[in-house]
Parts: C-alpha cells; sequence; structure tokens
C-alpha cells in the first residue's frame, strides 16, 4: 500500500523497454560511427605512408640523375682529350715518315725508334681514354635504368595513395550521415522537459 504523499513506483512497462532499445541502437550507432571513422583513419594512414615511400624514391631518383649527369661529363671531359692526342699521333707519324726516307733505306736511327716508341705510348692514351669513357657511359646508362626502374615504384604507390584516399572519403562520407541519423534520433528520443517544482499548477479549465 502506498503512504499518502509518497510519489508512486515508476512503471516498468513497455514505455521502459523500448526505452532501453532506443538506448541500445543509439549506442550501435555510435559504435558504427567510431569504426567508419577508425577504418577512414587506417586507409588515410596507408595513403600517407605509400605517398611517404613515392616521395624517397623521386628523391632517389633525382640522386642517380644527377649522379649520370656528372658521370656523362666526366665522358665527354675524357673524349675530349683525343683529339689532341690525335694530333700528336699524325705529328709522330711524319716525323716518323721523314726519318726513315732520310735513313734512305738503312737501319733506323735511334731517333726514329724513339719517335715509333712515343707514337706508341700516344695511341695506348687513347685507346684507354676510350676505354675510359665506355666504362663512364656503362655506369651512366644503369643509373638511368635504375631510374626507370623506380619511376614504375613511383607510379605503383602514387595509385595506392589515391585508391586508399578515395576509401578513406567513403568511409567518412558513410560515418558523417550515420552521425546525421544518430543525432536526429537522439533528438527525437529525447524525453519531454517535466515542470519545475516551484511552478504553481495550471488551474484547471473553467475555473474564473
Amino acid at each position: 500500500m502506498v503512504a499518502a504523499g509518497d510519489p508512486p513506483p515508476e512503471a516498468s512497462g513497455p514505455t521502459g523497454v523500448l526505452a532501453a532499445r532506443a538506448s541500445r541502437w543509439l549506442g550501435q550507432q555510435y559504435a558504427d560511427i567510431t569504426k567508419l571513422r577508425q577504418i577512414a583513419a587506417q586507409h588515410d594512414r596507408t595513403a600517407a605512408k605509400a605517398q611517404q615511400r613515392a616521395s624517397r624514391l623521386n628523391t632517389r631518383i633525382e640522386k642517380l640523375r644527377h649522379q649520370a649527369t656528372l658521370l656523362r661529363e666526366k665522358e665527354q671531359r675524357v673524349l675530349g682529350e683525343v683529339p689532341n692526342l690525335e694530333q700528336q699521333i699524325k705529328q709522330y707519324q711524319r716525323d716518323i715518315e721523314a726519318g726513315t726516307r732520310r735513313a734512305g733505306g738503312g737501319p733506323v736511327s735511334s731517333d726514329v725508334t724513339g719517335l715509333q716508341y712515343r707514337l706508341r705510348k700516344v695511341q695506348q692514351k687513347v685507346v684507354d681514354r676510350q676505354q675510359k669513357a665506355r666504362s663512364l657511359e656503362l655506369a651512366a646508362a644503369t643509373k638511368t635504368q635504375k631510374t626507370a626502374e623506380l619511376k614504375v615504384r613511383v607510379s605503383r604507390f602514387l595509385e595506392t595513395s589515391r585508391l586508399s584516399e578515395q576509401e578513406a572519403a567513403t568511409y567518412r562520407k558513410r560515418a558523417d550521415r550515420l552521425q546525421l541519423v544518430h543525432e536526429q534520433e537522439a533528438g527525437t528520443s529525447a524525453p519531454p522537459v517535466a515542470p519545475s517544482a516551484g511552478s504553481p499548477p495550471e488551474p484547471p479549465s473553467g475555473t474564473p
């Protein structure tokens, strides 16, 4: 029996069950929103990591390009010495011919053999520089080929970054839509505001 003046006990009927279900539903929605935002953040991290790798590879590509350019410049400097050596060769050949003619078919002098020795040395220098130039060109071509391979990897990383950013944007949009629905349902399921204890009761209708 309820004593006079005591508030009536709260009814735990269908209304309480519906309120519990609504609360549980809103909680599940909030969990779904946070999960979607977590997945979006994971895709953002994947995109950023792919961009970081692509940036590092681009730096390495520029370094290899610079090294290849230096090698080719060195190759040109080495080949630039060959014309002067070829002029020396022609001069030695003319001097040898003149010395041979002076000998008149007899034994050549030490001057002629000395010229022949110096001619061979200059010819060896030409061959050495040509070989060095070929080695430099091979090294430069190898670095250029490496840059081409790295460009392919950069393209793959950039494609991965683009796809991950799209996925992240998709999950964020889903989370935003669910957030909007969650806020709307939370607003409609809010309980009505009870009148304050100090406010006077409204007079019944028909009272003068």
